[in-house]
């Protein structure tokens, strides 16, 4: 052995005789089995101390590379190779199960995964479809456009104050009276959700949701270590809030203009009961509202237009309405909210797009926006009267519904618990994508998110004779 260690290195000299060892093996000079020098022989070639050997071999012993054998010495263990490979490549596996955030259910994770596919036909997608995007308006606005040099550079923490400015007199019309400095820009209403779970709430705080609920298909709160909890909407709603709140931080969170999934609408009434049961609980709401202008009557007036505490986190967005791949929503707040949502988005955004905030300002203010609307619900209304006929046509004895109410989607609820995995696998298997209940609620094996927004209609008609056959066939069998 020619080798010795270096005096001056940066490594101790038990370190480098350790990676010596590991080299001779990893090389092959020394295979499984190999015998090692003892460790006065290794001292002595090294010109080490017999401490700084057996604290070498422990080490190596430690991580498997080798054993000793009473009375025989010290050998190559069977598994070093594997060790050694082990040791030499990153367990990414162990990082990703030990980290923060929570992964998305296997049907979720199937459903992002194929909703990108052109063959596929999508029966559950949250999305518009291609042809009631105004992408050549879109195209034609942006000429209409003028940018000065500040407004496409970074915005200020809350963004771009022509767009805050704008929203106040466009939520105006819902009954909702704010100011500029009570709005934050945001990259879509789930990083709003995002922002309000670390930035507003503790870890094992309660929030408190209807069954089913989107929050179970999307993890902001669950991956930040809060608790949540399905409640009813009933006359004991204030009884059963006090009881699970007790002293802990707590959110009420609703979408009560056609709720996702469902596609429910709350009436006044029941807007006010749910704001007073938490005004008197001090229990902040969250009103996700992303779906009120896709209504075909009008909605009701928002929970915010009647908050006179400052309790309501108000959420908009035009992913639904006017475009998702621009990225814009906003939050309605007090004043500390958002500057504090504000503070967390620069330090993990730096901000929404700002050729975006330029779009959707002048759409807004313009009038483009509302027009496109009119023109929007008229398009969803005649697609939903499309699949409804088909339903009563060919679903009355598997399933039942209610007529949509606006926005995407049908709760379509069949007669027995046959929506599982099993049943979206195989649907899959024919090139037909479904939002099943239970992504929405574990339990629920009765109900689709069927929606009629982004599949042709030529494919949506396909797609729900795919969907009747297996499910007939499922049942004839059981």
């Amino acid at each position: 052995m020619n080798w010795k260690p270096k005096r001056y290195s940066h490594l101790t000299i038990h370190d480098q005789i350790v990676d010596w060892v590991k080299s001779r093996i990893e090389r092959g000079d020394w295979p499984v089995g190999t015998k090692l020098p003892t460790q006065r022989q290794l001292a002595a070639e090294f010109n080490v101390n017999r401490s700084t050997v057996q604290l070498a071999l422990d080490e190596l012993k430690a991580d498997g590379l080798i054993e000793s054998k009473v009375g025989a010495g010290v050998f190559v263990a069977n598994n070093s190779w594997n060790m050694l490979l082990d040791k030499a490549q990153l367990n990414w596996n162990q990082h990703i199960e030990s980290s923060i955030y929570k992964p998305n259910y296997h049907t979720i994770q199937l459903i992002n995964e194929h909703e990108q596919m052109d063959h596929i036909i999508r029966l559950g997608t949250g999305e518009l479809s291609p042809d009631l995007l105004p992408a050549k308006q879109i195209e034609q606005s942006l000429k209409e456009i003028s940018l000065k040099p500040k407004a496409i550079g970074y915005s200020s923490p809350q963004g771009s104050e022509k767009l805050r400015v704008t929203l106040c007199k466009y939520l105006k019309s819902r009954g909702i009276e704010t100011a500029s400095e009570n709005i934050l820009i945001v990259s879509g209403a789930l990083q709003a959700l995002q922002l309000i779970a670390i930035g507003l709430l503790e870890k094992e705080s309660i929030v408190f949701q209807e069954q089913p609920s989107y929050l179970n298909s999307v993890h902001p709160f669950q991956s930040a270590g809060m608790r949540m909890i399905s409640i009813s909407r009933d006359a004991a709603l204030t009884n059963n809030l006090r009881k699970f709140k007790r002293k802990r931080q707590s959110v009420f969170y609703c979408v009560p203009s056609l709720h996702n999934p469902t596609g429910k609408s709350w009436s006044m009434e029941e807007k006010k009961a749910v704001y007073n049961a938490c005004k008197e609980l001090q229990i902040p709401i969250i009103e996700d509202d992303v779906y009120h202008e896709l209504a075909f009557e009008t909605p009701a007036s928002p929970i915010k237009s009647i908050d006179t505490s400052g309790q309501v986190l108000y959420i908009g967005s035009v992913s639904k309405t006017l475009s998702p791949g621009l990225r814009i929503g906003w939050v309605v707040a007090p004043s500390p909210v958002i500057e504090r949502l504000g503070d967390i988005k620069m330090q993990t955004d730096y901000g929404s797009s700002a050729f975006s905030q330029e779009i959707v300002a002048h759409w807004i203010s313009s009038g483009l926006y509302e027009t496109h609307l009119i023109k929007l619900r008229e398009q969803l209304k005649r697609r939903a009267a499309f699949v409804e006929a088909i339903l009563e046509r060919d679903f009355q004895r598997a399933a039942t519904w209610k007529r949509s109410e606006g926005g995407f989607y049908i709760w379509l609820r069949f007669r027995e618990p046959i929506v599982n995995k099993a049943l979206f696998l195989n649907l899959l298997h024919h090139n037909v994508l479904i939002n099943p209940g239970y992504i929405y609620e574990t339990k629920d094996l009765h109900h689709i998110r069927l929606s009629y927004a982004y599949a042709t209609l030529e494919d949506l008609k396909k797609g729900l004779k795919i969907l009747l056959e297996l499910v007939e066939n499922r049942h004839r069998r059981g």
